[in-house]
């Protein structure tokens, strides 16, 4: 299913809960205070974040102004092409992960509940599809369950897991996993970590000290750090960002659980605050429920237009 046919049908929740209050409000038969007051509350509400609503508005009253637009309903394409020329603004936005240096090493961070061993398992089945050779890693040693479950991604992909005893150094895993993907000349290691507390000062240490390993043994340029966020988090999710890019440079985002919240602002917010390209969003359970994440198409399908596509 095409992205932005897969969008209409997935985001039905966000648009009913967010999206849709804003495409309302373009229905207005005129520009008066209560519709500007009504737009900056629907995309405050939805996770946008503060500076960039009121750079929103602003742009849109300056628009409307200097081309002399008479109803907001003139104005739903140009608010499409703000959001879509802000997120296309961060380089990468929605661009797969570059195959420039082989092996190429995704290091999976984020929380705990956020999606990380799941999207590494559907990025690996992506890769395999792609007919790449691909390895994962099973460095989140605290939890027995999780290196299960990535073992149980590996055999559904038909893709090695490089995993040791519970309680084992994570720093040691991927060391052994980077060793692998070098000797076998995989295209692609992938390195599930522990999910982890932002604000928890050993966890993040120990994190420090994996990346340093695999720069070390590997070489930084060759290493996407890859942050998982929950999208229903909202504003959460950049806090999050922020904190862990404060740690590592975070290079990549992937959000997941889009379908699920109702606060679409959040991914604006990210391009907006951090500069840092969500190259994929997920839209379900299912191991093709991770896709490419489009711009243009994204912000059609939230306000339900149609694309030249």
């Amino acid at each position: 299913m095409a992205f932005f046919a897969k969008l209409k049908d997935k985001l039905k929740g966000v648009r009913e809960k967010w999206s849709g209050g804003i495409s309302k409000l373009f229905s207005a038969k005129n520009f008066d205070s209560d519709f500007w007051d009504s737009l900056e509350a629907q995309l405050i509400a939805g996770d946008t974040g503060l500076d960039f609503t009121e750079e929103i508005i602003d742009f849109l009253k300056a628009e409307a102004k200097s081309k002399n637009i008479k109803t907001p309903g003139e104005l739903k394409n140009i608010f499409v092409e703000k959001i879509t020329g802000e997120l296309n603004s961060v380089p990468g936005m929605g661009k797969s992960f570059e195959l420039k240096k082989t092996p190429l090493i995704l290091l999976m961070i984020g929380v705990n509940g956020s999606g990380k061993t799941t999207s590494a398992g559907k990025l690996a089945t992506l890769y395999k599809n792609q007919n790449k050779k691909v390895i994962m890693a099973a460095a989140d040693t605290f939890r027995a369950a999780a290196v299960e479950q990535l073992k149980i991604w590996g055999e559904r992909s038909g893709v090695r897991v490089i995993a040791q005893g519970q309680g084992s150094d994570p720093a040691a895993v991927a060391f052994d996993a980077w060793k692998a993907a070098e000797s076998s000349k995989a295209d692609v290691l992938i390195v599930d970590t522990a999910g982890r507390l932002h604000d928890k000062h050993n966890l993040m240490e120990e994190l420090k000290k994996i990346h340093r390993v695999l720069s070390r043994e590997a070489g930084a340029d060759r290493i996407e750090t890859v942050l998982v966020l929950d999208a229903v988090l909202g504003q959460n999710s950049v806090v999050q960002a922020e904190t862990f890019n404060n740690i590592i440079p975070v290079s990549s985002i992937i959000l997941t659980k889009y379908d699920n919240t109702a606060k679409g602002g959040v991914v604006l917010s990210i391009a907006k605050k951090l500069k840092v390209p969500v190259r994929y969003i997920g839209l379900g359970e299912g191991a093709d429920d991770l896709n490419n994440f489009d711009p243009a198409e994204f912000a059609a399908a939230l306000l339900e237009l149609e694309t030249e596509k």
